[in-house]
């Protein structure tokens, strides 16, 4: 039985995953705060940078998926917790892997597509450079702590897209409003949004961890990228309720601060690795996943 430890393991991505691992035989270790209470669960205090570093001697894949939510009114209090939360965290994990005896075969240490910044209608690659705003910032630091394992393990860098669930995240925030009627496009609705469904990504997440040709970048977004009024269209049509009104961009900039720059930034990423390793999607457009995501 591989044994795969998880940060961030009672998230919405992270305890998906460990359930599909553990379906599939895997032996699932959760990285806690608190004192351990139960076997399956390691002490960590990403704060004080310390890990109980025995507990992940000998597995075979370690998953990196903690950080402070990105969401919310942007202070200045609040992008250093997103930044330090992601680093700190990072660094701790990258440093005990390195002094491992026997260390995993392959970690993941999570990113996200806002590595582009805001590229327009370009479409985006793994190679192509970094963006020049916050959250190209964090995911520039997220990733080189990471990179401080690497010659000990294989590191790969999801750079997740938006995730399409209704148990949380943008899509849950959505759709009080959209089932209202009152939901619809937030600015001028051009930029795009790199969408993913949950089930795809925690297949892709699974894929990178059996692929040993998957190292570095990987972007885990659905084949099909969308703008934003595609995406709100799609959404009113599944829930069968009008999705016309427009949030203009002064109105998000009042109620979300800095928050609403990324809001309206446009990331077409595509998932060139994922596809040129083998993976194939469950949800190959963005109406197929909403529709999964609303049945769940």
């Amino acid at each position: 039985m591989q044994t795969v430890v998880i940060s961030g393991a009672s998230g919405l991505i992270g305890g998906a995953l460990s359930t599909h691992l553990q379906t599939l035989g895997w032996r699932v270790r959760r990285l806690v705060r608190h004192h351990p209470n139960r076997a399956d669960e390691v002490r960590w205090d990403p704060e004080a940078e310390t890990v109980d570093s025995e507990a992940l001697e000998g597995t075979a894949a370690i998953v990196h998926l903690a950080g402070e939510p990105i969401a919310g009114y942007w202070t200045a209090a609040k992008k250093r917790a997103v930044l330090q939360s992601r680093v700190k965290g990072t660094t701790t994990l990258a440093r005990a892997i390195a002094a491992l005896q026997s260390p995993p075969s392959v970690w993941l240490s999570a990113s996200a597509v806002g590595f582009y910044g805001d590229a327009g209608e370009r479409e985006l690659i793994e190679s192509d450079p970094r963006g020049a705003d916050y959250t190209s910032e964090v995911c520039v630091a997220w990733e080189r702590a990471a990179d401080a394992a690497r010659e000990r393990v294989r590191v790969v860098h999801p750079r997740i897209g938006i995730v399409l669930t209704a148990q949380g995240g943008a899509l849950a925030k959505m759709l009080p409003a959209f089932r209202a009627g009152i939901g619809g496009k937030l600015g001028d609705g051009h930029q795009y949004m790199s969408w993913i469904s949950l089930v795809d990504v925690v297949r892709g997440l699974h894929h990178c961890i059996q692929t040993e040709a998957l190292c570095g970048p990987v972007n885990l977004v659905g084949p099909a990228p969308v703008t934003n009024a595609d995406l709100t269209a799609a959404l009113g049509r599944v829930l069968r309720r009008p999705a016309l009104v427009s949030v203009p961009r002064f109105a998000l900039k009042l109620a979300m601060g800095e928050f609403s720059e990324a809001l309206l930034a446009s990331q077409r990423a595509l998932p060139k690795a994922l596809l040129d390793s083998g993976f194939r999607f469950q949800h190959l457009d963005v109406e197929s996943a909403l529709n999964a995501a609303l049945r769940g």
